[in-house]
């Protein structure tokens, strides 16, 4: 990794009123760029979906310091690579904040990732910026949560699909990876569907490894689960990473379509869909606050800001592909800028501060606000079907932004 040396402005300056001498750290302060911390997977099963998150990063920056910059210092971004190893996130959080000296951090995909950081930031008092949709039951002053918790994401979804517009489903089979956000988003359901009448019976179950690619035993169980009595059954599906592609492939090698069985991938997104044909998957569901084919100025913005910056630095992405954790990252970056600036300052106390009740134009079409109570920020809903063209169509979408609740109800239900 390339790193890059700035030298300090050294120097001192009588002040007037009183004669005394600045300390040189102030001056060179001023002058300085502003570090922000990067902390993506380049390499291991996250690297296809982080490695996005870390240039679409890069590229809001360079488009903030195109604008002057924030404070009228550059802004930098300090890239490590935790390669998809969970405590290596914490590591280098910790790096980033004592050696760096980064202001805040930008980073993490998974929820093992995020945990294993936020013991790193909350005794630093540093902010993490969170750009993933997660299991909730978490609210702490160091995390900005720039994405959805279930009530505002995966209950719609599934009350989509419970309805007689999305299929009327009764039964119920959870795939996940064995880590503490399909665990806690499975925990939710359950709750939720005790409240619904839906008995033990209707549901399924299971955890798989990371990385996990063998899924013919497990698809088998699905078919299986689906033939019995009892109501249309659906899959909740929370792999993650590399094992979203191995699953539908799977699930198309053994005849599984989304009109006898549907599939509904929390963490699904284009980038997952790559190098298969989507043509059999057509109709599997995914719940976000952004799918790309939203029709709105700043989208259309966005998705060619996005091609022109991968096409100039010969990146390896899709430059025709943008998907929800990137507007995530995107706006959280725009935010933590409207926040320095209204703070005229990058601690951590005062940047918190400055945040409650920001607003933010959302690509999605929404205008984002920041709880003023909490770091969370409420946005827009949506539930898309997978197209034939490795992507999707929005089924469903919400009429404005959605109050997020950090704490859901259905965990002891």
């Amino acid at each position: 990794m390339k790193r890059r040396t700035f030298l300090s402005v050294v120097g001192s300056t009588v002040a007037a009123s009183a004669g005394s001498m600045m300390p040189p750290t102030a001056l060179a302060a001023s002058h300085d760029p502003i570090k922000l911390g990067l902390l993506f997977s380049q390499s291991g099963t996250m690297a296809n979906n982080e490695s996005l998150l870390k240039d679409i990063s890069l590229m809001t920056i360079e488009q903030i310091n195109a604008k002057g910059g924030v404070m009228g210092r550059r802004v930098e971004g300090v890239v490590v690579d935790p390669g998809s190893d969970w405590p290596m996130y914490a590591q280098l959080s910790k790096r980033l904040i004592q050696q760096d000296k980064v202001a805040a951090i930008f980073g993490c995909w998974t929820s093992v990732s995020r945990k294993s950081v936020l013991p790193v930031v909350e005794s630093e008092d540093s902010l993490l910026f969170y750009p993933l949709h997660f299991e909730g039951e978490e609210a702490s002053k160091n995390v900005v949560y720039l994405n959805s918790p279930p009530s505002s994401s995966v209950l719609p979804a599934v009350e989509y699909l419970m309805s007689p517009d999305g299929g009327g489903a009764k039964r119920f089979y959870m795939i996940g990876s064995d880590y503490v956000w399909p665990r806690t988003i499975n925990k939710i359901l359950k709750g939720y569907w005790k409240t619904k009448g839906i008995p033990d019976s209707a549901l399924r179950e299971r955890y798989v490894p990371f990385g996990q690619s063998n899924f013919q035993s497990i698809v088998r169980e699905i078919k299986e689960f689906a033939a019995q009595p009892g109501g249309q059954a659906i899959v909740v599906m929370t792999v993650v990473g590399d094992s979203i592609p191995a699953m539908f492939k799977e699930a198309v090698n053994q005849g599984i379509r989304a009109t006898d069985i549907p599939i509904l991938g929390l963490d699904v997104v284009d980038s997952d869909l790559q190098g298969l044909d989507t043509k059999p998957l057509v109709g599997h569901l995914s719940c976000w606050d952004y799918f790309q084919n939203v029709q709105t100025p700043l989208n259309t913005k966005l998705r060619a800001d996005w091609k022109a910056y991968v096409q100039k630095h010969s990146l390896k992405h899709r430059p025709d592909m943008v998907i929800d954790p990137m507007v995530s990252t995107y706006l959280g970056l725009n935010l933590w800028a409207q926040a320095v600036t209204k703070a005229k300052s990058t601690q951590t106390g005062a940047v918190r501060k400055a945040l409650a009740g920001l607003t933010i134009d959302d690509p999605a079409g929404y205008v984002d606000r920041m709880d003023m109570t909490n770091q969370y920020l409420w946005r827009g809903d949506m539930i898309g079907s997978i197209n034939a063209n490795q992507g999707f169509d929005i089924l469903w979408k919400s009429k404005g932004i959605v109050k997020p609740i950090p704490f859901s109800p259905f965990v002891k239900a």
